[in-house]
């Protein structure tokens, strides 16, 4: 398959009612899902366990400590992209107030840029990555408090 098969496949799958697909021929694979929650792919069942687990006595965090707000997080993997253009200001900062569906950041993915809306309302008190830095699926990327 070359780019532009991949490329068409990607925009049919997004335009079906398929929930997920995924394809495995002669050295390719594609994975594609529309599901919120990650695909784990099924693994073998090892022989032995290759880590033993050990019980240790580790310090509980203290019980009346609330933690205030709530996060945006990564929907996907992929780069993250804090402005729209490299001359342009940031999509939010600290401070900002969002709405549900304002776009925060893209994400890029195999060369698709995806653009992530928050989810919520509120003020942005904390950015918690870098521009370009990469992000796993569901890592937090904005500290949200009510406001």
């Amino acid at each position: 398959m070359d780019f532009n098969d991949i490329e068409r496949l990607m925009d049919d799958f997004k335009k079906s009612e398929i929930r997920e697909l995924e394809i495995t021929t002669d050295g390719f694979h594609i994975h594609l899902s529309k599901n919120k929650t990650p695909f784990l792919p099924v693994r073998e069942k090892a022989e032995q366990p290759a880590i033993t687990a050990v019980e240790e006595d580790l310090p509980s965090a203290p019980k009346d400590i609330k933690v205030e707000g709530k996060f945006i997080k990564s929907p996907m993997v992929g780069s993250v992209y804090l402005q729209p253009k490299p001359d342009q200001e940031p999509y939010v900062t600290v401070g900002s107030h969002v709405h549900k569906g304002d776009v925060v950041c893209i994400i890029e993915a195999m060369k698709m840029m995806t653009e992530i809306k928050s989810d919520q309302e509120g003020i942005v008190t904390e950015v918690l990555v870098e521009n370009e830095d990469l992000v796993e699926f569901d890592q937090p990327l904005f500290k949200v408090v009510r406001g």
